[in-house]
């Protein structure tokens, strides 16, 4: 089967191009031109691998998407997820339609994440190497994108990953991670924002819960729920962001037990194993990439709306962030946080 695998120059994409054409794939690689990036080490794993290698422009495709919408979710008070968006939007999406307009017919990527097939529903699990797992980023993926695509990584440590391509001279077996957002890579999101824009971010109120005001905030896009250190303001005791109002340009702060909740909303949402949500069901989820998982109830809002109720109050759920759900190892899916 012709397989095109989605190279960005790194290890994990390498390696996954050996496994495939060890398998016995037709496999190809496709680098994605987004922002700027080299394709010089994707080429070079693919010559030496004798796989055909080419590059998609969709610089304008991101562009229009991914960093809008990055910009538009930070301006609006909210805190944004740029890797979920431009799965959805340009690996899942617009390169998937672009390989099977080619007469491809399987795309493949690097992420750490496992498929199985269960009579035909298509579902994601984590993978063998947890402290990689990448399944947080992949709960939008529907049945279709999910029926198309190969994860090669899913059973592999990433240690095991960078031993392959050091044992096959691969140039890249200790190229480092990438850490940052692939288009902010020096992570100074708010200067990115400010650059695209030509303009400063807005001053304007820090106000405590009351509405009182306290000081001057720099702008909302330079702060996120929870936040304490780096405010600007001192107030003799530790206090931490706790709203953001884009209407009135207003950042609010207060003790930490006011960042706690118990219910949260999620909506945009995306179910793995079944197309809804028909009653409640007990779960765990996570609200942010780097969040414990914690047992909860989802409740039916609407066919893309639930509230998570947690046994537990959780800390600094943020608007814009996305929250997901488990079964033990299995995505259920995930939304967006409403409030």
């Amino acid at each position: 089967m012709k397989v095109a695998l989605g190279m960005s120059g790194g290890v994990d994409s390498s390696t996954s191009a050996l496994i495939l054409k060890n398998k016995g794939f037709d496999v190809s690689g496709v680098t994605l031109r987004l922002f700027g990036e080299s394709d010089k080490d994707a080429k070079a794993v693919c010559d030496r691998l004798g796989i055909s290698h080419r590059v998609i422009d969709l610089t304008e495709l991101f562009k229009d998407t991914v960093i809008a919408d990055f910009i538009s979710e930070y301006q609006n008070g909210r805190t944004p997820n740029p890797c979920i968006v431009c799965n959805e939007k340009i690996k899942f999406g617009a390169m998937l339609n672009d390989v099977l307009a080619q007469d491809g017919e399987l795309i493949a990527t690097g992420h750490y994440a496992v498929i199985e097939n269960h009579n035909g529903r298509f579902l994601i699990k984590k993978p063998t190497d947890l402290s990689k797992d990448q399944t947080y980023v992949l709960y939008g993926l529907t049945q279709f994108q999910l029926s198309h695509t190969l994860f090669p990584l899913g059973d592999l440590t990433k240690t095991q990953v960078r031993e392959i391509a050091a044992e096959n001279g691969f140039i890249n077996a200790n190229k480092k991670d990438s850490q940052d957002i692939c288009f902010v890579p020096d992570g100074d999101y708010v200067g990115f924002i400010e650059r695209q824009l030509g303009i400063s971010a807005k001053k304007g109120a820090f106000t405590d819960i009351n509405g009182n005001v306290l000081g001057e905030h720099s702008g909302l896009i330079n702060y996120t729920i929870g936040q304490r250190k780096g405010l600007g303001i001192a107030l003799g005791r530790p206090v931490f962001v706790i709203e953001k109002d884009p209407l009135n340009n207003t950042v609010t702060l207060g003790d930490e037990k006011y960042l706690f909740k118990k219910n949260v909303n999620v909506k945009n949402v995306n179910f793995i194993p079944f197309d809804k949500l028909n009653g409640d069901l007990k779960c765990s989820a996570k609200l942010r990439y780097r969040h414990n998982e914690q047992p909860c109830v989802l409740h039916p809002i609407s066919e893309t709306e639930v509230m998570i109720e947690f046994e537990k109050p959780q800390r600094a759920p943020a608007m814009g962030q996305s929250a997901v759900f488990y079964d033990g190892d299995y995505v259920i899916g995930g939304g967006i946080i409403k409030q």
